[in-house]
């Protein structure tokens, strides 16, 4: 049995802890945030035995095995790197950090110890990202060479006000927000973490107009300022020449309220990921084919969930598919487009 300790009780808290409580061997019996009320409601629809108004205080409950953390962004280094000091199993929400110097502070304590640390990238665990991760493995598509991933909302920025648009607390914003879910789900696909260079823009063009909200989540809308972006585009140059064109929108014009894919480009065959269609010539001259739903191979990850897997590798029973490394690669490549951004030049990594 995994007893999980939940730190923060905003809107994905509540989300994440009906996956978790739906595993047959764990129980959550803690959480701990600074808003009371949050904290009253969130342990009362999960039956939740202690909560504590500080983080620290879990940590020290000797009752909590694993823990895992959905609070801003800025918070999200400093917490987790506690939660692996005071010797708990950590699953943080992404991104990994504010930047790559902070994420590197929580390597430093996941290498010294024999806790368990994932980010929670769950966009690997959707089932249509693990059939096309199979077609890929299978050689389906050739020689993949390009890539185009994007998430792109007409109005879906998280709450004008709240912490996701004030940069000082969420460190960026669309691309950190949903960017970094294609961008690691494309890297994990192509199996190519290395980046060789990156060029980008972020853009603030309707969150500072107070255009745009989704009003999505629990936060307070308690900050003037929104100068996150809420647009990002880059293009990501990968070891033996493979490329990446991202694009990341809370906000814009467009036909379509919400547009999500990733488009891989194959010398023998290309696919669409999130609509499961591979597409590739025929056997006659001429003949092009879309085949939809082309990989029928059981999954590797049937429960299709994030917790589920941390979970079981707590457990021993699953080998971890969300490395240390990857993760700090992903936050290099996004740490570089706000770079390119800033600068207006090409970043190169070494």
């Amino acid at each position: 049995m995994v007893r999980f300790g939940i730190i923060g009780a905003g809107a994905i808290s509540r989300l994440s802890c009906r996956e978790i409580a739906q595993h047959p061997q764990t129980k959550i019996v803690a959480a701990a945030d600074t808003n009371a009320e949050r904290l009253a409601a969130l342990a009362k629809s999960y039956s939740i035995e202690r909560t504590y108004p500080d983080a620290a205080q879990l940590f020290a409950d000797r009752d909590v095995d694993a823990v895992y953390i959905a609070v801003p962004n800025v918070h999200h280094a400093p917490l987790a790197r506690a939660a692996l000091l005071a010797g708990k199993h950590t699953l943080l929400d992404k991104p990994f950090a504010f930047d790559l110097t902070a994420a590197q502070t929580v390597a430093a304590a996941a290498r010294n110890t024999d806790r368990v640390f994932m980010v929670g990238m769950n966009q690997r665990f959707d089932r249509a990202a693990q059939r096309a991760k199979q077609l890929m493995t299978s050689g389906a598509l050739g020689d993949v060479y390009h890539a185009k991933a994007f998430w792109r909302r007409r109005e879906g920025i998280p709450r004008i006000g709240s912490w996701f648009g004030n940069k000082a607390l969420s460190g960026g914003g669309a691309l950190l927000d949903i960017g970094v879910h294609v961008l690691d789900l494309t890297l994990h696909l192509c199996d190519n973490f290395g980046a060789t260079s990156v060029t980008g823009v972020a853009y603030t063009r309707f969150g500072n107009r107070g255009l745009g909200d989704g009003a999505w989540g629990a936060s307070e809308r308690e900050h003037q300022v929104f100068d996150a972006d809420d647009f990002a585009t880059a293009l990501v140059r990968l070891r033996g020449g493979l490329t990446v064109s991202l694009d990341a929108g809370w906000a814009g014009h467009q036909e379509r309220p919400d547009d999500r894919d990733i488009l891989l480009y194959g010398t023998e065959g290309g696919v669409s990921v999130y609509s499961e269609r591979l597409f590739k010539a025929g056997s006659s001259r001429g003949e092009y084919l879309t085949v939809q739903n082309p990989s029928a191979t059981p999954l590797a990850y049937p429960h299709a969930s994030r917790f589920h897997h941390f979970i079981n590798v707590v457990l021993g029973t699953e080998r971890q598919m969300i490395p240390l490394e990857q993760s700090l690669a992903v936050q290099r490549i996004l740490d570089g487009i706000y770079e390119s951004s800033r600068t207006g030049r090409e970043v190169r990594f070494d």
